[in-house]
Parts: C-alpha cells; structure tokens; sequence
C-alpha cells in the first residue's frame, strides 16, 4: 500500500509500470536503453472514495484514458530506479491533490452605503485638488 493522503491509500496491485526507450538527446545509449517508465494506474478499479476519483479523473486531464486509467510517462532522468520514482511521486502527488476538498464556494460582497459614499467624497476632493494645479488668469 502506498500513502498518499491520512486515511487514503493505493494498492501496488493496481500500478503497472513498463519501460520505454526515452527521446532526445544521450547519444547511442538512449537508442539501447529503455530507461523511460510509463505507469499505468487503474483509477476506475481502486478503492477510492467517489468524490476523489472524480477529482483525480478531471486533474489528471489528457492523462486519463477512457477506460479510467492515468497514464503518467516519466523520463526526466537517466536511470530507471530515478524515473521510476519519479513517476510514483508524480501519481501520488496528483492523488493527493485529489484528496483535498474543494474550497467553499466565493460569496459576493458588496461596500457599505458609507463605504461608497466616502470614496466618492475622496474622489471629489482630488478633483478639486487637480483643478485648482491649472494657470492662474488673471483678470
């Protein structure tokens, strides 16, 4: 069982993981190596609570496959133990951000009667202020 949030944990069953040759730059030893790792969570088989896995499903975005399944591919680094790692912590990581229950809906506020009067009282005097910067005529 790996933790991912207090009272929430996922099967090791449920993580299949493969190797795969990773692109870019490394010379002939990224052509021979396949040190990149895709993991595989079953989301739709996990004992996970409704809410969470529907908040996994919409975090994880294109990651998500139609069957539910997240599909993280991880090749950041040169060796499969780290990209493996990373890839779990990356799976976790988004769980857990699952987890959290959605802030409270934003109330709308409006100013006080007083409050709007006394910006407007503000906004006036500055008027005043900038009015009276102009040249002086003299009559």
């Amino acid at each position: 069982m790996i933790p991912v949030a207090p009272g929430l944990a996922i099967s090791e069953e449920l993580i299949e993981e493969s190797f795969i040759r990773a692109s870019g730059p490394g010379g002939q030893n990224v052509n021979k190596v396949a040190t990149a790792v895709q993991l595989r969570f079953d989301l739709a088989a996990a004992e996970l609570p409704e809410p969470v896995r529907l908040r996994a499903l919409r975090l994880a975005g294109q990651r998500a496959t139609k069957s539910g399944a997240i599909v993280i591919e991880a090749a950041r680094f040169r060796t499969q133990e780290r990209n493996r790692q990373d890839a779990r912590d990356r799976l976790v990581e988004l769980l857990a951000k699952a987890a959290e229950p959605p802030p409270p809906p934003r109330k709308k506020t409006r100013p006080s009667r007083s409050a709007v009067e006394r910006r407007l009282k503000a906004k006036a005097g500055r008027a005043t202020v900038k009015k009276l910067r102009g040249r002086v005529d003299r009559d």
